[in-house]
């Protein structure tokens, strides 16, 4: 059966949700929101608070939430130019659903540790793609809103 060159509106979703969710799921989205939760930050705060981002992957990573509507920057007038970074209404939105993950992550991680091991013992030299095993540190600590992505952060908000 030869492939069918029809339009599929069913593949075109899928495509785009694809797009959506790997935009919500990349870690550094997930820190950046995390951090923006507590009120609008700089761009060398966020590089300073999240551990192991480069300046190219940070401003790639705010630059695509800006695109998606999730992130405003704002450039103020001064001498050197500041840029405040914020979360949009619709940023807002992803706080919530992530809270939940991260609750989730943090409940089955050591499970989740636990069955790589006995599948990694019992199956060695197995190649399986998983997430690295150490999260990038946090270079200060945050707030202790930001160990739950709480909105009661540094801004008081």
């Amino acid at each position: 059966m030869e492939p069918s060159n029809s339009h599929d509106p069913a593949h075109d979703q899928c495509r785009a949700i694809s797009d959506v969710l790997a935009r919500v799921g990349d870690k550094w989205t997930v820190m950046v929101v995390g951090l923006l939760s507590d009120g609008p930050m700089r761009f060398n705060e966020l590089r300073r608070t999240i551990g192991g981002i480069s300046q190219r992957m940070l401003t790639l990573t705010l630059r695509g939430l800006e695109r998606d509507g999730l992130v405003t920057r704002t450039v103020f007038p001064t001498i050197p130019p500041r840029v405040d970074y914020a979360l949009t209404d619709r940023g807002q939105t992803l706080i919530e659903p992530l809270k939940a993950l991260f609750a989730w992550a943090t409940e089955h991680n050591a499970a989740i540790e636990q069955s790589r091991q006995v599948f990694d013992a019992a199956k060695p030299g197995a190649e399986v793609p998983h997430p690295p095993r150490k999260v990038p540190p946090l270079v200060r600590p945050r707030p202790a809103a930001m160990s739950d992505f709480g909105t009661a952060g540094r801004n008081g908000r």
